[in-house]
């Protein structure tokens, strides 16, 4: 079978809370783990969008519309959607597979990723929504 779930790869989300969310494959696991005996990847997605900025906005607001909430989760390949695109930016430092575990890494993951998505946004070289 052709692996094309890889790292980077942009999906969106299709069963639980993030639903119809989109998101980036950090890392996959084809064959599963012990605890997870099928498919499945770790993501990175975006809670929540930016807002639309219009010209009439001020600084304070047009930072706080540009803010970006992120989210990350185990996901059965079942319950992902692969699309075409892919995204470059490099997550694999930020989010690895322990940062999920604990909730104090998991919040500074989080931290990190929106970050990173915030500022790749604010290029405006890839929109999120």
């Amino acid at each position: 079978m052709v692996r094309f779930l890889k790292p980077n790869k942009a999906v969106i989300v299709l069963q639980g809370r993030y639903a119809g969310r989109k998101a980036v494959i950090v890392k996959s696991f084809d064959e599963g783990t012990r605890d997870r005996p099928y498919g499945h990847c770790l993501v990175a997605g975006i809670k929540k969008y930016p807002s639309k900025v219009i010209r009439k906005d001020s600084s304070k607001k047009t930072a706080k519309k540009s803010r970006v909430k992120c989210f990350l989760k185990l996901v059965n390949y079942q319950h992902v959607m692969p699309t075409r695109y892919t995204l470059d930016v490099d997550l694999k430092d930020v989010v690895t597979l322990d940062s999920v575990q604990g909730k104090d890494k998991k919040v500074s993951a989080c931290k990190a990723t929106k970050e990173k998505l915030e500022e790749r946004f604010k290029t405006g070289k890839n929109r999120l929504k």
